[in-house]
């Protein structure tokens, strides 16, 4: 928070008060994929590469695809400008989201997603977590005897991938903000409060499947 902002809720805090309860109503009006939109338009705006890194990630988990992020911030051109969008693609790249790859975007299936073959269902030890690669993407894999639950190895803060030494037994904890998860959940359990972003799954005829 800056300082001027601090001065002023401060200096105005009733003014300030019902601003931001203003903000609060408003946005109670919008789905959470159009809400983290603008959030995250407006802090390219603002060139805060934290907050753009934030809501980024809270974009991702509330159902917006990759495109629809590059298509807002497009379509934002009068406001941002070329300058601020390049400066936002740049830290896009740098994240090394999967789904942002050309590849992924261009690629021959146009469709929200498909089942892609993550390893031998066996391979997931009953009570264990496991992290895997799988066409590019890291997973950690959670089994409950014939139950299985499949998280995107990025962290919801600030999209930071997660190594496998992170994890101790059932605990993940992200290296760069120390946010910590429980596998078996998904739950964010310290410092942070969102969850591992789930994915669908799914055993067929041995194999281990996974939906995005």
């Amino acid at each position: 928070m800056s300082d001027a902002l601090n001065y002023l809720l401060k200096a105005r805090p009733e003014a300030l008060g019902h601003y931001f309860a203003f903000l609060k109503d408003a946005g109670q009006h919008l789905d959470p994929k159009t809400r983290n939109l603008i959030s995250v338009i407006t802090k390219v705006h603002a060139q805060t590469e934290r907050g753009f890194r934030q809501y980024l990630g809270r974009a991702l988990r509330e159902g917006c695809t990759p495109m629809e992020v590059l298509d807002a911030l497009l379509m934002a051109f009068p406001a941002l400008g070329l300058a601020r969008i390049i400066w936002a693609v740049d830290i896009i790249l740098d994240t090394n989201i999967p789904g942002f790859q050309p590849e992924a975007l261009l690629g021959p299936d146009p469709g929200p997603g498909q089942w892609h073959d993550v390893m031998a269902s066996t391979g997931v030890k009953d009570g264990e977590v496991t992290r895997t690669e799988c066409e590019g993407r890291g997973l950690f894999i959670y089994r409950d005897k014939k139950t299985f639950q499949i998280y995107d190895s990025r962290c919801p803060h600030q999209s930071t991938d997660i190594p496998e030494l992170a994890l101790k037994g059932s605990t993940l904890t992200c290296p760069k903000h120390q946010w910590e998860f429980d596998v078996k959940s998904g739950d964010c359990i310290k410092k942070g409060n969102s969850p591992l972003k789930r994915i669908e799954s799914k055993v067929a005829k041995g194999r281990l499947l996974a939906f995005w």
